[in-house]
């Protein structure tokens, strides 16, 4: 596959996860932690424009100079840009200008993907697709929380393929004591963070071959487990208290009945599947709950051939922290993800709407504790 022809497919994508979207839902920015669908829209076309287009194809005129304004998410080397919180206040530009400024980059990346395909500026491309499939993930938790927390449930679609796994029978693998390999290896494509290749030495540990499912969560929900602060880190059960948290993320009682938000609208919680949409702080309770713990990254990574992922992303024990030799890149490119590295913790696996090629055993995500509305749950250790 051509880099052209792989830029369309991820372009195309993009805009099929928009498709089921009405106009007045892709401006809703419920929290500051969710964009509404017409900024990822823009952001991610603002990224070809400023770190390739501009620079590198010759003649090309930008859309709109307020655009970089606009889209900029964090990139302090490229300038000024709207405060985060501020990203649902943009009725201007319009959903149809922001496609129009799609399609006017899209046509300009054809013709730069035809003749500038190697040596340095390939690298940004597919840093570039990479970004993009990134934040396709981000539409679909970002659209879910959009709905999910509209009074009427609406279903973003009837027929997504985005489904509630089932986990799988439950049993505890032994890890031996010793020296692991940690980090990406190999010719494909990695993040930064994910580099360099380095040793770390484990004790014997124990970790489980599924993820948590909502039956057994729903055991510390009718124990208490939100009502003992012994189980919580204190920052935690500040939280608990401060945001009255009774249950995960979508849950909802009626009647003396469990649901839960869909991406197929409001559901009866399936109490064989897989649990998500919990916080750190709520992964952590749980596990000292059971008197056990969460795995730290590297035993993560050092055990993943022994199990399936993938369902949800996995809260893990480790902070967000750099590896031994993280350099980070210059210019704008150097601010992806070392700027980060602090108050976050790590979470591995991959999600039901994690973009395809995104699912390795070395990827690193990370998100602050008290976060809970991308595809997460827990994998207990000990």
């Amino acid at each position: 596959m051509t880099l052209l022809e792989k830029y369309k497919g991820i372009r195309q994508r993009t805009e099929d996860i928009c498709a089921p979207l009405q106009t007045e839902d892709y401006v809703v920015q419920p929290v500051a932690d969710v964009s509404p669908p017409k900024w990822h829209i823009g952001h991610t076309t603002w990224f070809f424009e400023t770190f390739l287009l501009k620079e590198h194809l010759k003649g090309y005129k930008e859309y709109n100079p307020d655009y970089n304004y606009v889209f900029n998410s964090y990139y302090e080397t490229v300038g000024a840009r709207v405060i985060r919180t501020d990203r649902g206040n943009l009725s201007r530009p319009t959903v149809k200008d922001v496609y129009s400024y799609r399609l006017y980059v899209d046509e300009a990346m054809t013709s730069f993907l035809s003749n500038h395909a190697s040596g340095d500026l390939k690298d940004i491309i597919i840093l570039g697709f990479n970004h993009e499939e990134q934040h396709q993930e981000l539409l679909y938790t970002d659209i879910k929380y959009i709905l999910g927390h509209n009074p009427l449930f609406p279903a973003y679609s009837s027929d997504t393929n985005v489904l509630e796994k089932q986990t799988s029978k439950n049993a505890f693998v032994s890890v031996e004591n010793g020296l692991y390999e940690i980090g990406y290896t190999g010719e494909g494509f990695c993040f930064d963070n994910e580099l360099s290749r380095h040793q770390v030495y484990l004790r014997e540990y124990k970790i489980s071959t599924a993820l948590v499912s909502n039956e057994e969560y729903l055991e510390f929900i009718l124990a208490g487990g939100y009502k003992d602060f012994r189980y919580w880190h204190a920052e935690g059960w500040d939280w608990v208290k401060t945001n009255n948290v009774q249950s995960p993320m979508y849950w909802h009682l009626f009647d003396g009945h469990w649901y839960h938000y869909t991406l197929k609208g409001l559901q009866p919680v399936d109490e064989k599947g897989t649990l998500n949409h919990i916080s750190f702080y709520e992964a952590s309770a749980y596990a000292a709950w059971k008197g056990m713990r969460l795995p730290t990254e590297f035993e993560w990574e050092a055990a993943a051939p022994h199990f399936n992922w993938g369902q949800r992303w996995e809260w893990t024990e480790s902070a967000y922290l750099p590896y031994p030799g993280f350099a980070k890149a210059p210019g704008a490119i150097g601010e992806y993800n070392g700027k980060f590295m602090v108050n976050q913790k790590v979470l591995r696996g991959a999600s039901q709407v994690t973009s395809p090629q995104h699912g390795r055993i070395t990827y690193r995500n990370f998100f602050h504790p008290h976060l809970r509305w991308q595809y997460t749950g827990i994998r207990l250790a000990q």
